[in-house]
């Protein structure tokens, strides 16, 4: 399970933080006041989306080449039922252009359903060119959504290639249950869409499948309970109320970082859940976290970490 660290490369990890880093070239060692090694999961939001397009195969790798340990993700479905990587079940107005090379209007994109889309058919929309209005200095260039059986191979295949340990996955269920039927499939077709992929890549020891949705966490636990499962949380509940929401204990407890404090850290610990926090940004808030006892930390800025690893 993943609480016996079967999740975890055991590497020691220095976390450096940009912020304090100065000019310190590639060559010169961290200073003795850095915190002691930790055992952290470091996790690229979307890939590294402060940097590169979000859920592209370029983010991913480029997330990879700055040292996380996991690879986070959005999981969609096709009309052809194939498992594609995407934060909305459809075409963002903020990063995608329609098959023209057109803006795609807020009030109409969800008219672009991938849902209703075939993969050939979305591959026809770039999500890679247009100017990402919150994030200013990502790298643009030609990007369509990927296939997450073409992410797996593409990371499996650039970890030994570059002298690093194989990558985790974690990857989040988009459904929501007014969505059924309409946006994507009922909870038992995505999860199973979504477990034949990663059985057939060979990753299953290494997945993750987060959700904000308890029923897709309800449906893995019951057909597939090996799998690590995640509880995405950004409400107001208090913990025991979540999990009671859940009907079980998951391996990780997943909330927005503005959530974390020491009560909540001593909670998952008394659960045997391990703690993974989302989306910071802020060096200082992740020095916070960190401080504070968190299992892991997810953000769009794997740059803001510095990894040193000890074989």
């Amino acid at each position: 399970m993943y609480f016996t660290f079967r999740y975890y490369f055991r590497a020691s990890i220095f976390l450096l933080l940009v912020s304090c880093s100065g000019n310190r070239t590639a060559n010169e060692q961290p200073e003795t006041s850095m915190p002691a090694p930790l055992l952290l999961d470091l996790q690229g939001h979307r890939g590294c989306r402060g940097l590169m397009p979000e859920n592209t195969i370029a983010g991913f790798l480029k997330a990879l080449d700055l040292g996380v340990t996991t690879l986070e993700m959005d999981a969609v479905i096709t009309a052809d039922k194939k498992v594609l990587l995407s934060h909305e079940p459809w075409f963002s107005h903020e990063i995608c252009l329609d098959p023209e090379g057109k803006e795609i209007a807020e009030e109409e994109e969800r008219n672009y359903n991938i849902y209703t889309l075939t993969y050939e058919e979305t591959l026809q929309y770039d999500c890679g060119i247009k100017q990402h209005p919150r994030f200013l200095n990502q790298q643009k260039f030609p990007a369509h959504k990927p296939l997450l059986s073409e992410v797996i191979k593409v990371a499996e295949a650039h970890a030994p290639a570059t002298g690093r340990a194989l990558p985790y996955y974690n990857i989040e269920t988009k459904s929501l249950p007014e969505r059924d039927g309409q946006f994507h499939p009922a909870p038992e077709e995505f999860a199973a869409l979504l477990v034949n992929v990663i059985m057939a890549a060979g990753t299953g020891d290494r997945t993750i499948i987060q959700s904000f949705d308890v029923r897709t966490l309800q449906v893995l636990r019951s057909t597939n309970p090996d799998i690590t499962l995640a509880l995405l949380i950004e409400n107001d509940l208090t913990p025991e109320a979540n999990l009671n929401l859940l009907g079980f204990t998951p391996e990780i407890y997943s909330p927005d970082y503005t959530l974390v404090d020491e009560s909540l850290v001593a909670f998952c610990k008394s659960k045997g859940m391990k703690l993974v926090t989302w989306t910071v940004n802020d060096a200082a808030e992740m020095k916070r976290l960190i401080t504070l006892g968190v299992d892991g930390i997810i953000s769009d800025y794997p740059d803001k970490f510095a990894l040193h690893k000890q074989q």
